[in-house]
């Protein structure tokens, strides 16, 4: 048997687009924050929904799922029983959206990872659906390692890729002159890097 293909990293836009979330128990809920805060539409799909669900700007529609509940979504979240996922990931695939099928790797075209955000970066870690407890203790280890002042580091980095842009600088120079630069940032405050 041979080894299945990486897994593209990728980081979705989803404000203002549809994402159905089947399932309205704990594990959806913890999915919520993350959907609305990326502004996503979110519609939430299932027989029984758990209040912590129920928040400004989700839709919530208390009856099972349906395949046409996916038509117009450009991710879905099956947060269900097994069976309910099995379906789902199913008639995801059929229509071409990207299912995060949550404890269910082999039907998932899409997972999520753990993930950690601060100052303007957003660190995500995956083992791929095989080991999500890892994937968590992984992004907890980066968070220690991360400087509080890496918001300084994005600004700066943001002003160096103007001027590089407006001065033709050439793509396999401007690492190295980052790294220049953040170093200077160190220097001038006296820290050593």
């Amino acid at each position: 048997m041979s080894e299945p293909a990486p897994l593209f990293p990728v980081f979705l836009k989803l404000a203002g687009r549809e994402v159905l979330v089947v399932g309205g128990g704990p594990v959806a809920a913890s999915r919520l924050a993350a959907l609305v805060e990326a502004g996503a539409r979110v519609t939430v799909v299932a027989p029984e929904i758990r209040p912590e669900c129920e928040r400004p700007g989700v839709c919530l529609v208390r009856r099972g799922f349906a395949p046409g509940d996916l038509d117009g979504a450009w991710l879905v979240v099956a947060a269900a029983p097994p069976e309910v996922n099995r379906q789902v990931a199913e008639a995801a695939e059929q229509r071409r959206v990207f299912v995060n099928a949550v404890d269910d790797a082999q039907r998932a075209s899409a997972y999520t990872g753990g993930v950690f955000r601060r100052g303007g970066v957003t660190l995500a870690v995956s083992t791929e659906g095989r080991a999500p407890a890892l994937a968590g203790l992984l992004r907890e280890g980066l968070e220690a390692v991360i400087p509080e002042e890496i918001e300084t580091w994005v600004a700066e980095a943001g002003a160096l890729k103007q001027q590089q842009r407006a001065g033709g600088v050439e793509m396999a120079r401007r690492r190295p002159l980052l790294l220049e630069a953040l170093n200077r940032l160190y220097a001038a405050r006296g820290v050593v890097a």
